[in-house]
């Protein structure tokens, strides 16, 4: 599972998610890629679900990018705590994606592949998703 190797600070506030995407909203590497349609955290399980899917999918066949990655922290409380005494312990990390985020993008494998193998990945996520082609 993906995660950072350092980071500056080890607790992060959770944010909003407002807006759209202005980076990482276009195809760049592939072929095909799969676009988010609406705001969310995907965890670094689910961002490896999608792509443990997608490879069986395709048979390994073609190539795949991770277009994001989980560097948020997202801490957790222990259960039956009182109020006080600080912020929880880091738990597991989270990539904040907004609508348009290209999360994955695929090479060498024909359109209806991709298709599926992107709609499988798509069931895997916490957020709606979309089956997009590179602009030429």
């Amino acid at each position: 599972m993906l995660s950072p190797k350092r980071t500056k600070f080890r607790r992060h506030h959770r944010g909003k998610m407002r807006g759209v995407a202005t980076r990482g909203n276009k195809v760049s590497f592939g072929d095909f890629g799969l676009k988010t349609l609406e705001p969310g955290w995907l965890t670094s399980r689910q961002i490896e679900a999608g792509r443990r899917a997608m490879t069986r999918y395709t048979r390994r066949g073609g190539q795949l990018w991770i277009r994001v990655f989980p560097d948020k922290p997202v801490t957790i409380r222990p259960a039956e705590t009182r109020m006080g005494s600080g912020k929880g312990s880091p738990e597991y990390w989270v990539a904040v994606v907004k609508p348009g985020t290209i999360l994955y993008e695929m090479k060498g494998v024909t359109p209806e592949i991709a298709r599926s193998a992107m709609r499988v990945a798509g069931f895997k996520m916490p957020v709606k998703t979309q089956f997009v082609v590179r602009d030429v």
